[in-house]
């Protein structure tokens, strides 16, 4: 059973690694969506020659301040596809490794009792805690992979559609795009402050 932990125990050092590749992907993200929500706010006052000044009269300068957000904005929103299936690749890493872990225990020579895969060593973890901790970190960092990806492809759908006041007759309250990037901060910063 020593032998099985230590085998475990090697395992849990792979997704040492990959948390911390997690944590630089995650601060990549919120730099990317930070960027792509501040074009997505200024759409609407782009969009409004009175805002110009006297180069309103400037023919074509709406459309070309336009015109070089969006493109800004598709080239982050291009990152940030790329940077998600970075996430994404590191969830099926975790998934093979649970996968992996399970099989050490199926695949091996003798399968332990449940006797066995209670069965602690000194301070060493048991063969269960091993697989229920190797089963939580994949569904974890799925559920928030899941969730990141949801938040992520909202975006475009904000830059394109008009916004309205809650109180305008009839039409529904679309989240404005500082409130999505204020609560995606929330969310993927533990709970923290909103930058």
């Amino acid at each position: 059973m020593e032998a099985m932990v230590k085998k475990y125990q090697h395992k849990f050092e792979k997704i040492r690694g990959q948390m911390e590749q997690w944590d630089n992907l995650q601060s990549r993200l919120l730099m990317q969506f930070r960027n792509a929500s501040s074009i997505i706010e200024r759409l609407q006052v782009i969009q409004d020659p009175e805002n110009y000044g006297s180069l309103k009269y400037m023919e074509g300068v709406t459309d070309a301040v336009l015109g070089k957000q969006m493109e800004s904005l598709q080239t982050i929103l291009l990152s940030l596809h790329t940077t998600l299936e970075e996430f994404h690749g590191i969830v099926v890493s975790l998934k093979k490794i649970l996968r992996d872990g399970k099989q050490l225990v199926k695949g091996g020579s003798m399968q332990p009792t449940m006797k066995q895969m209670q069965l602690r060593v000194g301070v060493k973890p048991c063969l269960a805690d091993c697989l229920d901790g190797l089963r939580l970190l994949y569904e974890m960092h799925h559920s928030e992979y899941l969730l990141k990806s949801s938040v992520v492809s909202a975006l475009p759908k904000l830059a394109l559609e008009p916004r309205y006041d809650a109180y305008d007759k009839g039409f529904l309250f679309i989240f404005s795009p500082l409130f999505l990037s204020s609560l995606f901060f929330f969310i993927f910063r533990g709970g923290g402050e909103a930058y």
